[in-house]
Order: C-alpha cells, then structure tokens, then sequence
C-alpha cells in the first residue's frame, strides 16, 4: 500500500483516493493526485546533508570495496563532474584509474 500525503489544508493523516482525486474526510478537501505526484521531485545530499547536482565535485569519504577490482577506491579521492540518477546508486562518474563508477550519496561529502 502506498503512503498516501497529508491533506493541504488540515493536515489530516487520513485522506484516501477517490478516481484520482484525494479526499480528506476530515475538512471535505480535494486535490488531485497526479499534480502532487509531479510536484515531488527527489533531492540528493551527501553525508554532511548538501545538496547535490550535476556537476559538482565530491570526495569520497572513507574506502570503498570494488567488486573485481584488486584496490579499493581510497578515502579522499576527489570525482569530479557527477551525473545524480535514480535507483539504488545515486551517483554516475568517473573516477581515474578506475572508470565509470556508480557511488551512493552517502558515501561522498561535496567540495
């Protein structure tokens, strides 16, 4: 079962969807479900909780195990230029030495 928003006006934890409507038995609200889905758009941040977008800088911060890779990516290596994807990777870059890579938010800090 999805979570469901809170009503805009009361913030009534108890609306529920109606033929892509969602009301709010509490104060009679309607709203509509597609807009509110649309409006919600996922923001990265890295460990220390900044904001992160295409472009930026980052360094790692602490090793990271490659799978069939003999060495890991080491703290403090600075990945330049990220492309921020969903799924459960955030991060597309690359990082020398190793090429494309996919990293996870939390395991970076932005410069």
């Amino acid at each position: 079962m999805s979570k469901l928003p809170n009503c805009p006006e009361c913030n009534s934890e108890y609306a529920y969807e109606d033929r892509g409507l969602l009301i709010c038995p509490e104060c009679g609200h309607e709203w509509s479900a597609v807009a509110e889905e649309a409006t919600e758009e996922k923001v990265f941040k890295d460990s220390n909780g900044n904001v992160l977008t295409d472009g930026d800088s980052v360094t790692v911060i602490k090793d990271l195990k490659v799978k069939g890779a003999s060495n890991p990516i080491k703290m403090g290596t600075k990945v330049k230029n990220i492309r921020l994807v969903d799924g459960d990777h955030d991060i597309d870059c690359k990082i020398d030495g190793f090429g494309p890579m996919k990293l996870k938010s939390e395991f970076v800090k932005k410069i």
